[in-house]
């Protein structure tokens, strides 16, 4: 069992909470049973490493057993070393180190997407996050993020997707405008989501292969991205409301889109 919160181990997958480290060892963490278990279940030849404590092994005995079923090495720890590898205040007593995956654009479009979701400049890990999740539970082919934008293997962006961040391809570090040049090449209308628009939701075409692009939290999409997408459209809501924020934004227009595509 591992006990010492000192040891070379603990300090390396602690300091996966760093970006920089994130991307030059190619590695991220998964924390809690929900995101481990869909590592486990999509993803087991990327797990490097599973922690885990005594008490959450015999609340999710069924888990351990699928990694040792994967080969996955499994490590008893004790609550202490696992709280000096997490991030979060209560960590749930299972942690996993996973090997990240570099889908590119062009794999995505070559399997003929008919719904996408771009995040363009997002910078929040929650919203990053649930955009993720709702892009899965709601059809999507694909979720396309720009440069600059939160690194979605940060462990706030990985607990937020609860484990969609397994399911489907989430491509990162793409320049915006050759990304929509890209899209309308494949005949992907692009569908800018703004609260200025002026086509209303319930009455943009959402018939065909189409994309969502989502702006930044605070101000939203440049114009000059808004004037490359095929159409501008908002959410209509009451007049007492300000706004909707950019994850509810998007779940919205995703189960507006849902209808019209088809199951991954």
């Amino acid at each position: 069992m591992l006990t010492n919160v000192r040891s070379d181990r603990v300090r390396s997958v602690r300091s996966l909470s760093r970006r920089s480290v994130r991307e030059r060892t190619g590695r991220f963490v998964v924390d809690g049973p929900q995101g481990v278990r869909e590592a486990i279940r999509y993803a087991a030849e990327r797990v490097d490493d599973l922690y885990v404590t005594g008490a959450a092994a015999q609340r999710h005995s069924d888990l351990v057993d699928a990694a040792h079923a994967a080969r996955v090495r499994v490590h008893d720890t004790d609550e202490a070393v696992l709280a000096a590898m997490s991030d979060t205040e209560s960590p749930q007593g299972l942690l996993a180190v996973v090997a990240t995956e570099s889908p590119t654009l062009d794999d995505v479009l070559a399997r003929t997407p008919r719904l996408l979701v771009l995040l363009s400049s997002v910078r929040d890990p929650g919203n990053a996050g649930t955009v993720i999740r709702g892009a899965d539970a709601f059809g999507a082919d694909a979720v396309l993020v720009t440069e600059g934008s939160v690194d979605v293997h940060s462990p706030k962006v990985v607990r937020s997707t609860v484990g969609s961040i397994f399911h489907l391809p989430v491509v990162t570090g793409l320049d915006v405008t050759a990304t929509l040049d890209a899209l309308a090449a494949h005949g992907i209308r692009t569908l800018a989501a703004d609260g200025a628009g002026t086509t209303l939701l319930p009455d943009a075409d959402l018939d065909g292969p189409h994309a969502w692009v989502m702006g930044n939290e605070a101000w939203g999409l440049p114009e000059e991205v808004k004037a490359r997408c095929a159409d501008v459209v908002r959410v209509p809501i009451h007049d007492r409301v300000e706004s909707l924020n950019l994850a509810m934004a998007a779940t919205v227009c995703l189960a507006a889109s849902s209808g019209a595509t088809r199951p991954r």
